[in-house]
């Protein structure tokens, strides 16, 4: 299906999700998230981007790639490269918070938290970039604080469907059972 046709009936669906009367219901759907995976063919990716930025001019993108790249300037590309030569088999101990040390995962969470306090809707877009740093997209819909904000998370989510109705991130990665609402 081409990309004109399909992306209508689902930013359709995406709204009624997200209109306010219909947020209580994000919940019930998502077992008590708060969050809706917007799933979408992985080669339309900046299509559907495009489009949600012009339907939601008031939102917050928070862009995976450029979160990436200001964790790894914080360090310091020098010292990044070591740190990551050092644990490349663990790349959890690379990204992933620590009870002493904030990452790129905290990064990320901070950042929708800000577009809360504005009073935007967070939208994460190029989800992609966190394969290979053991950053599951549940780990953020499942984040204590995403859970309880007002707000739905919205989360841009490249993937295949399978015949049998399975997810595929990427195309070839199976998803996980995230708690959240489901718009394919």
């Amino acid at each position: 299906m081409s990309f004109e046709t399909e992306h209508r009936e689902k930013f359709q669906n995406l709204a009624v999700t997200l209109a306010k009367e219909n947020r209580d219901n994000i919940r019930i759907e998502a077992n008590g998230g708060n969050s809706v995976l917007f799933v979408y063919p992985p080669n339309d990716e900046l299509k559907y981007i495009d489009k949600a930025k012009e339907l939601y001019p008031n939102a917050e993108f928070i862009d995976v790639r450029e979160a990436l790249v200001e964790f790894i300037d914080s360090i310091g590309w020098d010292d990044f490269e070591d740190y990551y030569k050092g644990y490349q088999t663990e790349p959890e101990n690379i990204f992933r918070d620590s009870d002493d040390e904030k990452k790129l995962e905290s990064l990320i969470i901070e950042k929708i938290k800000e577009a809360i306090d504005e009073d935007k809707l967070p939208f994460l877009v190029h989800t992609g970039a966190l394969f290979g740093t053991e950053i599951e997209n549940v780990h953020i819909m499942e984040n204590s604080d995403v859970m309880k904000f007002g707000i739905p998370l919205v989360v841009f989510y490249p993937a295949d469907i399978q015949p049998d109705g399975q997810l595929k991130f990427l195309g070839f990665k199976p998803a996980s059972k995230y708690r959240c609402k489901l718009v394919k």
